[in-house]
């Protein structure tokens, strides 16, 4: 399957080396072109040096203009017009949309358009199907065109919220996100139409909006309109953590509830779910695959008031669930 990035930024970039890490470049799945704004040595130092993970330890370098990774060359395209795309001519199966800019489904269509097969959005998006691996993956269909893979956060959640609706029945619910800030805040005061993210990123807690929660519904119906949340922007690049509220249907205990939750890590969840009971921080997350990480001595219950927190990391883990999802694709 021959699979185009487009929009090579912090999501972009960790696709492509769990791609590498997972061995599914080259075995499930070919990257055989980048489109992006700018210009591609900079990507190429960028790659090959990363201010979270540290140094890639494979071989990447610009030749003739592309984009070279393990000596395999990915055509480099900056091209701003979804329309002017040459998905046709490189014989495009899928798009990873990973601009940020394209998560409508109208503009989405347009890769469509230009000759890709399919288009996966990382991003919330009104599409075919919103996916959530491990949580409503018999919802996809292979006719399926334009398809989301949610937000980090979402994937964090949604996994935690199965596990405990299933057993506990979820009545209501309030997700506090903890999150590392992005590239859609400032690293200085300066103008954002958000007021408050326009506010230095590496100096604030900034409270800011979150779609996660009330995301939920498009992944688990029966919780549509049952959660809400909001998100804290905190001073660290990378590594966050999910604090849910619910309350659910009969009076429960911390002990129950953690061990359904460890339970399904073993289990259905197993790769995508982890549980932990060792005193983290969030930099000890760094790196991994889980879209969710249980932090059970963070578990609290009172009687109907269950509070569960997740950790998770927002870039790595998140792009890992990409990859899954393709390589799923791949054998279609």
């Amino acid at each position: 399957m021959k699979v185009a990035i487009t929009g090579f930024g912090r999501i972009g970039k960790m696709f492509l080396k769990a791609a590498v890490q997972q061995g599914a470049l080259g075995r499930d799945f070919d990257v055989v072109a980048i489109n992006t704004r700018s210009a591609v040595d900079m990507h190429v130092h960028m790659f090959k040096y990363d201010s979270n993970y540290g140094r890639f330890s494979g071989t990447v370098e610009a030749r003739n203009g592309n984009f070279v990774l393990n000596d395999h060359e990915i055509k480099w395209i900056r091209e701003n017009d979804p329309l002017k795309l040459p998905w046709k001519e490189l014989g495009i199966d899928l798009v990873l949309e990973s601009t940020g800019e394209f998560t409508k489904r109208e503009d989405a269509e347009k890769h469509l358009a230009s000759g890709a097969g399919r288009v996966l959005i990382s991003a919330p998006a009104k599409v075919d199907a919103t996916i959530v691996p491990g949580v409503n993956d018999h919802k996809f269909e292979p006719s399926m065109k334009v398809l989301s893979l949610a937000s980090c956060t979402t994937n964090c959640l949604a996994p935690v919220l199965k596990v405990l609706h299933n057993k506990f029945h979820i009545e209501h619910g309030f997700l506090s996100t903890i999150h590392a800030y992005t590239n859609d805040q400032r690293i200085a005061d300066a103008s954002h139409d958000d007021w408050r993210r326009a506010r230095a990123g590496a100096m604030n807690i900034i409270p800011t909006t979150t779609g996660a929660a009330k995301a939920i519904g498009d992944v688990i119906p029966e919780l549509a309109g049952k959660m809400d949340g909001i998100a804290f922007r905190v001073p660290v690049s990378v590594g966050s953590i999910n604090d849910v509220v619910c309350t659910v249907q009969k009076a429960t205990t911390a002990s129950e509830v953690n061990s359904e939750l460890k339970r399904a890590s073993q289990e259905e969840l197993k790769g995508i779910l982890s549980y932990t009971e060792e005193p983290l921080v969030s930099r000890d997350i760094v790196g991994t695959t889980y879209s969710s990480i249980v932090d059970g001595s963070l578990t609290r219950v009172i009687e109907k008031l269950v509070k569960v927190s997740s950790w998770y990391d927002n870039e790595f883990g998140y792009a890992n669930r990409l990859v899954d999802f393709v390589r799923k694709l791949s054998k279609l």
